[in-house]
């Protein structure tokens, strides 16, 4: 992940939108007031970066959580579909480099390490479907089991028939309406 800090005026505007997003979302974190969020995101300037990058990428972060042994909030990406600025990427860097024609940008993982968030397990993004409908026309990419991924598969989630449902893809493969998920800790 980089080092990179934001302006002032470039912390203030993230810190207004993520304000309008959790007041807006009430039902994501019923319990939970704005201003320790946002104390807690002060606090932890570093991260601020990351919820820049994901605002940047279309997938609207907010609260979803709190860890009450951590004390952490936990975001998700919570765009009503897979994040613009993160589709038509395959899974990770060994399925990118073995396409040989063809090859999509960059893949999920690289993505999400380069942005500082980690990759909905399937778990969390079957929670995250509690909270609202989300990918009803598109798919995200959720982090792989290690036996799925060593027989060069990778799995994706979507939204159908207000029902969630898991896939399987070879973990080359990549679609202009699949992106992937993030989720970020403060």
């Amino acid at each position: 992940m980089s080092n990179v800090t934001l302006s002032k005026k470039q912390r203030e505007e993230l810190l207004r939108s993520l304000k309008a997003r959790f007041e807006k979302n009430m039902n994501r974190h019923k319990g939970l007031e704005w201003a320790q969020v946002q104390a807690k995101l002060e606090a932890n300037a570093e991260k601020l970066w990351s919820f820049n990058e994901m605002e940047r990428t279309g997938c609207e972060p907010d609260v979803v959580g709190h860890d009450k042994k951590t004390g952490e909030y936990i975001f998700y990406d919570c765009s009503e579909e897979s994040p613009k600025g993160r589709r038509s990427v395959c899974y990770d860097r060994e399925a990118l480099e073995s396409r040989k024609e063809h090859k999509p940008e960059d893949n999920a993982i690289d993505m999400a390490v380069a942005m500082g968030v980690e990759l909905l397990t399937e778990e969390q993004y079957r929670g995250l479907q509690k909270l609202g409908n989300f990918d009803t026309k598109t798919s995200s990419w959720v982090k792989t089991p290690s036996p799925i991924r060593k027989l060069g598969g990778a799995l994706f989630c979507d939204r159908r028939y207000d029902t969630v449902f898991v896939y399987h893809n070879g973990a080359e493969s990549y679609y202009a309406a699949r992106a992937f998920r993030g989720s970020l800790r403060v």
